[in-house]
This record gives structure tokens, C-alpha cells and sequence, in this order.
């Protein structure tokens, strides 16, 4: 496969923002005070995708609101108190696609359509999942907000009807690994189709889903 030139590969990482910004709800109308953090929210989710944690600021994710720099931290005390919030965000819609799947889906087509799900929102936010990994491992604060969020995680596919806290974890963690291995080409590298790498992550789904 030839690789995308830096020019595409530029304009891919600034749709891919766009989408997930999006993802978190129209930005309401400038001048509604009470919509100000969502426009702030957005605009975040925006630049941590597209330029990375560290390649941005406070004061661009103002500006791209549409706010003056000091408008942010009458809403998030810095930087990582933001992307603290796009992390939850990001959660609450991931997990809110999972439950409403479960509503809806055939019973046999159940682990195939979370699959899905669960892999385009990892492609979605790739960019912004690639910073989470690195915050990991350097900030104490964004590991123990990390952490808790997996706890609620856990007691969410609970309500899904999955009980066992070790092979609930064990489901989470393996899908959340491998649905980044997949966005970000990791499996594609050691020669291992997108088709068969969504395959193996669906089979982990089915096994546990079966259980229920």
C-alpha cells in the first residue's frame, strides 16, 4: 500500500477532528452563557484530535470556540481538566452506542454491530486515544481518572447482563486494545487484514456475550 502523502495524511487528521467534535453534539450558538463549556468541549475534542495533547493550548481551544483565552478557565481549571472531560465524553458516547445496540439487536447480530461500533469510534478518535496512552504513562492524576472510569465501565456491561468482574475485564481491556491495535494499523503492519482483525475482536464479544 503506498503511504498517504503528509499534505493527505494532514487533511485525514483534520476530518478525522472534525468528526469528533462533532461526535459530541452540535456547538451551540455563540453568546449562550450557559452553552459556553460545550462550545469550549467541543472545540477540545477538536484539537486534541487533530494536533495531540501537547501540540495545542488553553488559549487555541478559546480561540477556536470562538472565546477570548481567559473564557476557558471559567470553565476548566487547564488543559488536562479539558481533556479529562473530552475523555468522559468520549466514554458516555462509546457506551451509549454499546446499550443502545443491545436494545435493538438481534441477538446474533449483537457482537458484530459492537464490534463496529467500538472500532469506528477508536478510528474516529485515534489521534486523541494516541495522547490518552501517552498521558498514562506520565501523569498520576489522568491514570487514576482513567482507572475509575474503567470501574464504571465495568459496572455498565454489568447492567448489560455480563456478570464476573475478572472476564468482564479481561472482555474490556482485550477490546479496547485491540480496537486501537486496528485504528491505528498495528495489526495491518504484521500482515493481518482489517477484515480478520475485526473478526478476532467480534469472536472475543461473541464468546462473552454468550455467557449471559
Amino acid at each position: 500500500m503506498k503511504p498517504a502523502s503528509p499534505r493527505s495524511e494532514k487533511a485525514i487528521r483534520a476530518a478525522s477532528a472534525q468528526r469528533a467534535a462533532e461526535a459530541l453534539g452540535p456547538r451551540p450558538r455563540r453568546g449562550a452563557p450557559d452553552e459556553t463549556r460545550s462550545r469550549l468541549l467541543a472545540s477540545a475534542a477538536e484539537e486534541f484530535e487533530q494536533h495531540g495533547y501537547f501540540g495545542t493550548d488553553s488559549n487555541r481551544i478559546a480561540r477556536a470556540a470562538g472565546y477570548a483565552p481567559g473564557t476557558f478557565y471559567k470553565h476548566f481549571v487547564d488543559k488536562r481538566a479539558a481533556f479529562l472531560a473530552v475523555y468522559e465524553a468520549w466514554i458516555a458516547r462509546e457506551w451509549d452506542g454499546v446499550a443502545a445496540l443491545a436494545r435493538t439487536c438481534r441477538v446474533e447480530d449483537l457482537a458484530a454491530r459492537i464490534g463496529e461500533h467500538v472500532i469506528a469510534q477508536h478510528r474516529e478518535w485515534s489521534g486523541f486515544r494516541a495522547s490518552l496512552r501517552a498521558l498514562l504513562v506520565l501523569e498520576p492524576d489522568i491514570r487514576r481518572a482513567h482507572r475509575a472510569s474503567r470501574g464504571r465501565q465495568l459496572a455498565m456491561m454489568q447492567r448489560l447482563g455480563l456478570h464476573g468482574r475478572a472476564e468482564n475485564a479481561a472482555l474490556l481491556l482485550a477490546v479496547e486494545r485491540m480496537a486501537d491495535a486496528i485504528a491505528d494499523g498495528e495489526l495491518e503492519a504484521l500482515g493481518v487484514s482489517d477484515e480478520d482483525a475485526r473478526a478476532q475482536l467480534v469472536a472475543h464479544i461473541a464468546v462473552r456475550l454468550a455467557s449471559r
